[in-house]
């Protein structure tokens, strides 16, 4: 008689599962797997994911090149990458069938709700194939958090720890099989057109622009992030190294404080820029933590007496002359057009556009944060929905904020120069009708080579009548007791228990619109 025991198999090595964590130093997931023996290192393109609405050409193509880096540095110490194509729990049951293997190493991941529903197939699988998943928090974000109230000295711990060392040596071993070589954007549906300059992707290129804003653009900092001129080179342009891992947020916090103290006395200016830096990294973990906290905020209001205010109000004229850059404001469609080429704005812009959608254009902040999360290289799911709640007025905690477009570039672009290099057709308007251009007689436009009627798009809707309706249709649901009343929930589960320095009312009203710049 033939027995049909399975025979047991003793694992001979572990794997650690690379995601949003694309870097070898400060990782512990590694170092805890290379504790135990040898490892697969392994990163799977995950079809479904690139399938998803708010996954964009770009991304993936930073993706790649941060990748290409891993390889590199794995190589230099004897590992492999393995990159594979599929569905994370059909390349795991493939893995352990082939070679099995007991231990699953990977980060803490606070990302779109099909990250969320994914991990939760891996947990699944895991219990059902006896092996133990290690997850390791990669920021300051707490995974199961039962309230806010210390969530600042967690923060703090945490960025305080030592950074781990990269490992000298790895033991890696390979895929049972051959696998293919990754698809290409075009075969994951990601078909739109390459942004010709956005910033390349990798852990080295994050560390030159880490070292490039410590030692001179820090300077900038206090004073030129809010300013579309200055904020490219002012904000320190890490948030795509941090949304992939490339850089440690932890190795970023330290690395600056170490930088901050050994300036001289005289660099004031610079060591108060590098400490709002700082500020703005906390704030960077608060809103991930929301999203770690409640996942649906993604797809609901947070407040959910806000269901309803916009939904059945749906314009696809003025989505679509929005995301075209022609709503008629120059300085919000100078942000759509510089998107497009860079993938990149800075926040108070990023403020303003969704304020415009919100408000003035009364679009649900769903799809509109779908079409910028596809826009935004540095797509960081739990500061973005977030962010796109609180900018469209509908936590129910935030004072909504209605941005004037015309009033922001006389503020931020009072010479034109933004938008001017941004729209060419601007470069042919005089200066007193730059910030209102439809304004312009017919006989003036054709004087200056434009052509009424289509050079120069009028705004979609008047700007104060979008205005006022937009206040009324707020301020009637937040003065109402039961929206009032479910305030203080949402306030404990998700508000600020930052201790800062009292500020004038101004400054408070506009702290929160500022604290992403990175």
């Amino acid at each position: 008689m033939v027995s049909t025991e399975r025979v047991s198999v003793q694992p001979s090595y572990s794997v650690v599962w690379f995601k949003r964590d694309l870097r070898i130093a400060d990782h512990l997931p590694l170092v805890q797997a290379l504790e135990r023996g040898p490892v697969l290192c392994l990163y799977i393109v995950e079809p479904s994911l690139w399938a998803a609405p708010d996954a964009a050409r770009q991304h993936f193509d930073f993706v790649l090149e941060s990748l290409r880096d891993l390889y590199r540095a794995l190589r230099k110490i004897g590992g492999q990458l393995q990159l594979v194509t599929g569905e994370v729990t059909e390349v795991l049951a493939r893995l352990h069938r082939q070679a099995p293997f007991g231990d699953l190493y990977s980060h803490e991941e606070t990302g779109n709700g099909l990250t969320f529903q994914r991990d939760l197939a891996v947990a699944r699988w895991c219990r059902a194939n006896d092996v133990i998943w290690h997850e390791s928090p990669q920021f300051g974000v707490v995974r199961r958090l039962q309230a806010r109230d210390h969530w600042q000295r967690l923060w703090d711990e945490f960025m305080a720890q030592g950074q781990l060392v990269a490992p000298e040596i790895v033991r890696c071993v390979s895929l049972p099989w051959n696998e293919a070589p990754p698809p290409s954007a075009e075969m994951l549906g990601l078909r739109e057109p390459e942004v010709p300059s956005r910033q390349l992707g990798g852990r080295q290129a994050g560390l030159q622009i880490l070292r490039d804003f410590l030692v001179d653009r820090s300077n900038q900092y206090r004073g030129g992030i809010s300013s579309p001129l200055s904020a490219p080179t002012a904000c320190s342009r890490l948030s795509p190294y941090l949304a992939l891992g490339c850089l440690s947020l932890r190795e970023v916090v330290q690395t600056t404080r170490l930088f901050a103290a050994q300036l001289p006395a005289s660099a004031s200016q610079q060591r108060a820029g590098l400490q709002a830096f700082i500020s703005r990294l906390y704030w960077h973990c608060h809103f991930i933590q929301k999203l770690e906290s409640e996942p649906a905020l993604e797809f609901r209001n947070l407040h959910r007496g806000y269901d309803g205010m916009r939904e059945n109000d749906w314009n696809p004229a003025h989505f679509s002359a929005l995301t075209a850059g022609r709503t008629g404001w120059p300085l919000v469609d100078a942000c759509v057009a510089m998107l497009r080429e860079t993938g990149w704005i800075n926040f108070r812009m990023r403020a303003m556009l969704v304020s415009v959608a919100a408000y003035l254009l009364w679009l649900h902040w769903r799809p509109v944060g779908l079409w910028l999360a596809r826009q935004f290289l540095d797509y960081e799911p739990g500061i973005h929905w977030p962010q796109m709640q609180m900018q469209s007025g509908t936590t129910g905690i935030n004072v909504p904020r209605i941005y004037n477009p015309i009033k922001q570039a006389r503020d931020h672009d009072p010479r034109g120069h933004f938008v001017r290099r941004w729209l060419p057709y601007l470069r042919k308007v005089p200066d007193s009708w730059l910030f209102e251009p439809w304004r312009m007689p017919e006989t003036l436009q054709r004087q200056h080579g434009l052509q009424p009627g289509e050079d120069i798009p009028e705004p979609l809707v008047d700007l104060e009548v979008a205005t006022r309706i937009a206040k009324q249709r707020l301020f009637a649901l937040r003065i109402q007791p039961e929206i009032k009343a479910a305030k203080a929930a949402i306030v404990e589960k998700h508000g600020s228990r930052k201790r800062s320095a009292p500020r004038s009312k101004k400054a408070q009203g506009t702290q929160a619109q500022m604290t992403l710049d990175l």
